[in-house]
């Protein structure tokens, strides 16, 4: 059937040069695009659509029907439609030619001008076609089901294509990434860029990816946060710094998590992790208003409200979200023999955030800053002065995830140097994941890192929140995927060519 299907189209391609034109056209000059003309002109009526309005559009024949010596179509273009009318005694001879053996899927571009039709469609009557683009294969209808999630990632296009509300998702996207650009900068924030490749990866608990470099004869590290070149430049005397940044983590895939994923990471120097709370609201504030309109967003049947974040500190929050019975007092959590009855964690700090993510964290829907962490899970971040068990830390959490974590930086060497070797320590009782020594980047802070504090966000996730998409993989356009199997259009193509 496919087979068939090729060949006709092959045969299309030749029927399409022997009228003159090129099957895959040249450069088309349009006036509008099909968006600008309905927002311009779709209210307009038949009368004030007179005198005339000259148009030259272009877009993927969506729809064709005709009849005899006329003809309707619809073309698509960035995610709108507009129809077309086609009749044999308003176009040249070879132009309807054309039109008559034109298939869904082909890209053309007409000129026209523009009227309403018996029914009151907004439409383009046309004086001239030309050809743009030829399509082989036969088009989706739209997507239907769980069953054809995969094929909609491996073949983004077609999604694209045949799902506007796709299109609807990426455009916001880029709405978010925008206004966090834009708001960075009025603070007096630069935009850098930093290494993908490192010879040590650090800045987060994570097991990375690892390529080797001919040249140099090492082997490198895809990097898993961008955190400790940037904050090497806060110590050169950039003072407030960020990146939109890729990054690559070689663990687990899930509809939370891709080994690939964008992340918006920023330093301010003589701040500190309560000043961060401050700015995080604000930011997050405006990027819902910049991507959707509202403060107030729709994801997953809630409702949720970023014009303020509720705090909490960790241990209020396993308080207040304990499930079960026997509701434990603030004065318990803060009990390490308490701690070590409820978790299998080996230290207390790993204890206490082991029960916040099983109790707590899943529950915390509205848009919720968790601030206060224990030493052992951030190697990073600076004591609290009253607390030394505990870091000046925060996440922010809503509909129970992760979608950003901040902290105070820790800048004495001296206590970086000792939490590296905490971290070398738990890397020897097996876990992949504690942080390497970092002997520059202790070399850097040796020459003095002003106060600061530093921020991640996740765009993939805060887009997902933002959009309403239940998985990452909606809004990253090519998710990683295992590989499919040989799809053999090369070889038709191939064989169809000799022929």
């Amino acid at each position: 059937m496919e087979q068939d299907l090729l060949e006709q189209r092959l045969q299309r391609i030749r029927d399409i040069q022997a009228l003159g034109f090129r099957p895959y056209g040249q450069r088309f000059e349009f006036t509008h695009t099909i968006p600008d003309i309905r927002a311009s002109y779709g209210s307009k009526t038949a009368e004030e659509l007179a005198p005339r309005i000259d148009v030259r559009i272009c877009g993927r024949l969506m729809t064709i029907r005709r009849m005899g010596k006329a003809g309707f179509a619809h073309l698509l273009q960035n995610g709108e439609q507009l129809q077309i009318y086609v009749r044999k005694d308003s176009v040249s001879e070879r132009d309807f030619r054309l039109f008559q053996i034109l298939d869904i899927g082909d890209i053309v571009g007409v000129e026209g001008f523009l009227f309403r039709t018996k029914t009151g469609e907004l439409s383009v009557h046309v004086e001239r076609v030309e050809f743009l683009a030829k399509t082989l294969l036969s088009m989706p209808e739209k997507w239907h089901g769980l069953e054809d999630v995969e094929t909609r990632y491996r073949q983004r296009y077609l999604d694209l294509i045949a799902n506007p509300e796709v299109r609807d998702v990426f455009v916001k996207r880029a709405r978010i990434i925008a206004s966090f650009r834009r708001r960075l900068e009025e603070r007096g924030f630069i935009e850098v860029e930093t290494p993908m490749m490192q010879p040590l990866y650090g800045g987060a608990a994570a097991r990375p990816f690892i390529t080797h470099h001919n040249a140099l004869g090492i082997d490198l590290y895809l990097r898993v946060a961008p955190e400790l070149y940037l904050k090497r430049l806060v110590v050169g005397g950039l003072e407030r710094v960020y990146e939109i940044n890729r990054n690559f983590r070689n663990e687990g895939i899930s509809t939370r998590h891709n080994p690939e994923f964008t992340m918006l990471e920023f330093y301010q120097a003589y701040t500190d992790y309560r000043g961060l709370m401050d700015l995080s609201e604000e930011l997050l504030r405006q990027v819902a208003v910049d991507a959707t309109g509202s403060e107030v967003v729709e994801y997953q049947g809630h409702r949720l409200d970023f014009g303020k974040l509720r705090r909490m500190g960790m241990r209020e929050a396993v308080v207040e979200f304990w499930t079960g019975p026997d509701r434990p007092t603030l004065e318990q959590v803060n009990d390490p023999e308490w701690l070590k009855c409820h978790s299998t964690k080996p230290t207390p700090g790993e204890q206490l955030v082991d029960l916040f993510e099983q109790h707590a964290e899943p529950k915390l829907i509205q848009p919720t800053l968790i601030y206060d962490f224990p030493i052992e899970t951030s190697p990073l971040s600076k004591n609290k002065p009253d607390e030394p068990q505990f870091v000046e830390r925060f996440e922010i959490i809503a509909a129970g995830m992760e979608i950003a974590n901040a902290y105070t930086e820790l800048n004495d060497p001296l206590e970086q140097r000792r939490r590296f070797d905490q971290q070398l320590a738990a890397r020897e009782r097996g876990d992949e994941e504690a942080h390497q020594m970092d002997e520059d980047f202790i070399r850097a802070l040796a020459y003095g890192m002003p106060p600061t504090g530093g921020e991640g966000i996740g765009i993939d996730r805060l887009v997902m929140l933002l959009t309403n998409s239940k998985s990452i993989r909606d809004v990253i356009l090519f998710p990683l995927l295992r590989p499919e199997g040989p799809i053999g259009l090369a070889e038709t193509l191939r064989a169809a060519d000799n022929r």
